[in-house]
């Protein structure tokens, strides 16, 4: 059915949850607090968009599902995030094929879109508008569609965000609704005909294989070394680190860092029976200096973990209620 939800998020976790519905399945927050992110998500009958402002710097590792294909596009003035590596411009989007694994970057305040759906949908639509075969988009490819092609796309997008965040009725309106889809695919087809204008190497998707694996040892318990880390992926220290300057802006010590730090703030919070002491938890997530963690701890989110395990202690799951609430606009 038909609907549209948009929500404002003070807390990076809350965004990430939020986000999991468009195939985000991390979010690693790199700049300084506090976090500030506004989303509106909208769901027509076979299609998704997304519109999302974001103030702070983070990398978001990003799953799409095996029959879908996402499509990523600048919104406004600010820069667009980097996907899988690659940085878009103003008239320029990206897409990401099915059941891919990428990592989505930003340096700073961003303003993207998306569209996601079904694989078959794009294939038959595109075949039709076509009267033959329509060649699917490589599995990570940046385009750079003709202006009014793209400028068309941009409108619907934009038309269907502005219809949810004014609590519009076009949403609710079944016919209406199938109408604008129609519209926000028939735009996205005479987007991709022009072919894409750069797409992934074996070498740059290599990298990219490396890096979701290197994604899935950071969610291991205890959180394990960069040495065992490079033992388990098969690759050099130096390897690693180039992929993940590339993808992440950073090396995989300090990524590996910002992630541990991430894990025991939110253990703190919670009422985890394991965080019975800041010692446990940041053991549990790779820390090993305590008084150095400490000190980065209290520069990223204003306190002391020991003041943040005070605090979750006393409000417990009350803590998750802090975030605005979702507004629902159907």
């Amino acid at each position: 059915m038909p609907g549209s939800v948009t929500s404002v998020f003070s807390e990076a976790e809350h965004f990430e949850a939020a986000l999991r519905e468009e195939g985000c399945f991390r979010l690693v927050v790199t700049g300084p607090s506090p976090f500030r992110a506004r989303l509106t998500q909208i769901t027509l009958h076979n299609l998704s968009l997304v519109d999302a402002e974001e103030e702070v710097p983070r990398v978001a590792f990003v799953e799409v599902p095996t029959d879908t294909v996402l499509v990523a596009l600048p919104i406004g003035g600010t820069p667009a995030p980097h996907w899988g590596g690659m940085e878009t411009r103003a008239g320029e989007m990206i897409t990401l094929g099915p059941a891919q694994r990428v990592h989505a970057r930003s340096e700073g305040p961003c303003h993207w879109g998306a569209i996601r759906l079904p694989a078959q949908e794009l294939a038959q639509y595109g075949g039709a508008l076509r009267g033959g075969a329509f060649v699917m988009p490589p599995p990570v490819a940046l385009w750079r569609p003709p202006r009014a092609a793209f400028r068309q796309l941009r409108h619907f997008h934009q038309a269907a965000v502005r219809a949810a965040e004014l609590r519009s009725g076009v949403l609710a309106d079944s016919e209406a609704a199938h109408g604008l889809e129609q519209q926000v695919i028939h735009a996205l087809v005479e987007a991709l005909l022009s072919g894409p204008v750069d797409e992934e190497t074996e070498a740059t998707r290599r990298h990219r294989s490396i890096l979701a694996r290197f994604e899935d040892l950071l969610g291991a318990e205890p959180l394990p070394s960069l040495t065992e880390i490079g033992a388990a992926l098969g690759v050099s220290h130096r390897m690693l680190r180039e992929c993940c300057k590339k993808h992440l802006g950073m090396g995989p010590s300090r990524y590996r860092r910002l992630r541990g730090m991430q894990l025991v703030h939110r253990a703190l919070r919670s009422r985890d029976p394991r965080a019975a002491s800041v010692f446990d938890v940041a053991r549990r997530y790779g820390v090993r200096d305590l008084n150095r963690f400490a000190s980065r701890y209290r520069a990223s989110y204003g306190e002391l973990p020991s003041a943040t395990l005070r605090r979750g202690s006393r409000q417990g799951s009350t803590e998750l209620s802090l975030g605005r609430p979702r507004v629902k606009a159907s």
